[in-house]
């Protein structure tokens, strides 16, 4: 367990780490802590516990609104694991970057599919991170990558995404809109919304969705990704596309972390490369014309050695920043004390709702601070950034 800290508030000693009481980074979710960090989050019991959770749910209900209890929340909100897709990577690896590198178009989009399987990150069964509150940001810099995330709407919930870097001219915006619904024996997670990645130096813009996320409860529990991913550049008039195989049934058979997919000309449907691997290890691309391999992503040099992100400045956090708004609840859970952190978090959900019923009574409408919101019956909910450029951050994630 790693946590960083703002040096401007009272401190304690947690675990290998210390807490502030202002705000709270804890480790990224990283290959090794599939096996390692997470499960210091684990309430004990934990099966038995879910079971009890989910008795009076029914089956095909939207869980979009259902409130997890601190016993199975990560230490860390959603929008800090939306951000950490984004900016944690090994140090001295930089996947974003790399596809604004390549000298033709094929070898950006296979950057860009490299940095598309990037964003995957194994995840612990029986814990989730805490549903963020409407209006609460998540702002971090890596170099001259800036990172600024927004709760946008709370019903529904979308998240919005803007990252940008000037040095290496790219733009990212994504829009994530989650929709998960009990199945009895699993959840399964749809992530809507797309995410759009501009090489602006070279004029490309490439637009993907993301899998969905299963979570097994019975036989088997287990986590995983699962589903179709088009990754579509109309500029070169090159697409991927790549198909998360996820979990068996019975958890047994397949490997649950494998994917396979092809790039091609969009208008021929003529394929380029076969795309082969598991997203946790190696992917390899395969060249049809020639036979000729190369491996495209390594997981382990891309998500090994992640450090935690450190606040540079503590004056310039916002009360809206993840790690202060749940600051109280996370410190809490780090030490086990479940009562503490029951109270803390029922709180921050009581006031988001006070703060509701009051701008209803007044007619108010929310309005987000650094995103406009749109809505339209054909393609969705969708976010644009209201500035050009995502500003430098107070919390900052190593080079």
């Amino acid at each position: 367990m790693v946590v960083a800290m703002s040096s401007s508030e009272p401190t304690l000693k947690v675990a290998e780490g210390i807490v502030s009481s202002k705000a709270v980074l804890t480790s990224p979710l990283a290959l090794e802590s599939f096996a390692s960090d997470q499960a210091e989050y684990k309430a004990p019991n934990i099966i038995q516990r879910i079971f009890s959770l989910f008795n009076k749910v029914r089956p095909g209900t939207d869980l979009t609104n259902f409130e997890l209890p601190p016993l199975f929340n990560l230490p860390k909100s959603q929008l800090q694991c939306y951000g950490e897709l984004v900016y944690c990577t090994s140090v001295g690896e930089d996947i974003l970057s790399k596809c604004n590198k390549g000298d033709t178009q094929i070898e950006r989009l296979l950057a860009v599919v490299a940095w598309s399987i990037s964003t995957l990150r194994p995840l612990k069964f029986g814990v989730a991170p805490y549903n963020p509150v409407l209006g609460e940001t998540h702002h971090v810099s890596r170099g001259s990558l800036n990172v600024l995330i927004e709760q946008v709407s709370h019903h529904p919930p979308i998240s919005a995404v803007h990252a940008t870097n000037d040095k290496e001219n790219l733009e990212l915006i994504c829009c994530h809109h989650v929709v998960p619904k009990f199945y009895g024996a699993s959840i399964e997670a749809i992530v809507n919304g797309k995410r759009r990645l501009k090489l602006l130096s070279h004029g490309e813009t490439y637009v993907m969705n993301s899998p969905k996320l299963w979570i097994r409860v019975f036989p088997v529990p287990s986590t995983g990704w699962g589903g179709n991913v088009r990754i579509e550049c109309k500029e070169s008039g090159l697409e991927a596309q790549l198909c998360y195989k996820g979990t068996s049934f019975l958890g047994i058979g397949r490997n649950p972390r494998s994917l396979k997919g092809k790039i091609l000309e969009s208008s021929t449907l003529k394929p380029l490369y076969e795309i082969d691997g598991c997203w946790d290890s190696t992917v390899v691309a395969k060249e049809v014309k020639t036979g000729k391999t190369i491996v495209i992503y390594d997981a382990k040099e891309a998500l090994s050695r992640l450090e935690t992100p450190q606040v540079k400045d503590p004056n310039g956090l916002s009360a809206s920043e993840s790690a202060v708004v749940w600051g109280e609840v996370s410190q809490s859970i780090l030490k086990k004390e479940w009562e503490k952190a029951s109270k803390a978090k029922k709180a921050i959900e009581e006031k988001q709702r006070k703060d509701g019923r009051e701008r209803k009574s007044r007619g108010e409408t929310w309005v987000p601070k650094h995103f406009n919101l749109t809505h339209t019956k054909e393609q969705g909910w969708d976010c644009s950034p209201k500035a050009k450029c995502a500003p430098p951050a107070p919390i900052v994630a190593s080079l």
